[in-house]
């Protein structure tokens, strides 16, 4: 309805209705939080977190609304099944090239599955708002820590694994989706030189994080689900050409996998387990890169960032 409107005026009206969507729902999400701590009682917080879920799915049913009133961006899905539902435990794995790719998922799942608990940097706590509602939320919110921090300071060292350990036990009592993109940071062609990454598009991909989720929930969960995101005109700036209505198409394929498909064991202990652990998982994004680049080859107005990403 609003899309014959220049991209400046657009990214003006999506940027503004795009955060007070987010100061809407968290709002209301901080307050059942604050609930939930006045009342510890197992079964009211059950109930009160999954009011909190309900806020996030409107927060996403909003933006699906606004940027269908806003933009021509077409959206092309492809995989999803009627195997999947809001009553079960899902694994979620992603390549990761923008802060649109969370806007992007949040829709394509919307109501397959139910609402995604991402795994967050722990500087986005800080976010004023949206920080203390994935908080709220019950979102992993993790700590890298580098090998010389550890060195400094051994005791740093499994840190991170237990506090995915923990957020992930939080999980057993309701149906839940656990996403992880973990490339770890988003795509940029300045990452992909400097790490040498054997892919065309796509970073290097990081086991840990996921590996611990099926430890604590891997008897739980289902399948895993296996997105891949291509925005096949895009430029550097993805969310900028998101929310000034000047992406063409948004490209999502989705699989499916058992649970039975990914190797179990103890990725803590046992190194040769995290060996076939990760081989699995670099195979699995290989398939992803080669699905990106079939993508590509059917659309001529595929540009820029990909353009920009080092020649294999």
């Amino acid at each position: 309805m609003l899309n014959f409107l220049p991209s400046p005026v657009l990214f003006l009206i999506n940027a503004t209705l795009a955060a007070l969507n987010i100061a809407l729902w968290s709002s209301l999400i901080l307050m059942l939080a604050l609930l939930r701590l006045l009342l510890p009682i197992k079964a009211v917080r059950l109930k009160l977190s999954a009011m909190a879920n309900g806020c996030m799915r409107c927060w996403v049913v909003l933006n699906h609304a606004i940027f269908g009133l806003t933009t021509r961006t077409r959206w092309n899905i492809t995989g999803l099944d009627d195997q999947l539902s809001t009553q079960g435990w899902y694994l979620v794995l992603s390549n990761h090239m923008s802060w649109a790719d969370i806007f992007v998922v949040s829709i394509v799942l919307r109501d397959r599955i139910p609402m995604l608990k991402f795994f967050l940097k722990h500087q986005l706590i800080y976010v004023p708002l949206m920080g203390m509602a994935c908080w709220a939320l019950d979102m992993p919110f993790m700590r890298r820590y580098s090998k010389s921090q550890v060195a400094k300071n051994p005791k740093l060292k499994g840190k991170d694994i237990e506090t995915t350990r923990r957020a992930c036990a939080k999980f057993r009592d309701m149906p839940t989706s656990v996403i992880n993109f973990i490339e770890g940071s988003r795509l940029t062609p300045e990452k992909h030189k400097r790490q040498r990454s054997p892919y065309r598009y796509l970073l290097k991909p990081k086991a840990g994080g996921i590996a611990f989720a099926m430890a604590t929930l891997g008897d739980q969960f289902r399948h895993v689900v296996d997105l891949t995101i291509v925005y096949p005109g895009a430029r550097d700036q993805i969310m900028a050409s998101l929310l000034g209505g000047e992406l063409e198409t948004i490209t999502v394929d989705v699989r499916v996998l058992p649970i039975s498909q990914v190797p179990q064991g103890d990725y803590d202990q046992d190194k040769q387990y995290r060996v076939e652990f990760q081989r699995w998982l670099n195979e699995l994004w290989q398939e992803k890169d080669d699905r990106i680049e079939q993508v590509l080859q059917q659309h001529a107005s595929a540009r820029g960032f990909y353009r920009a990403l080092a020649p294999k």
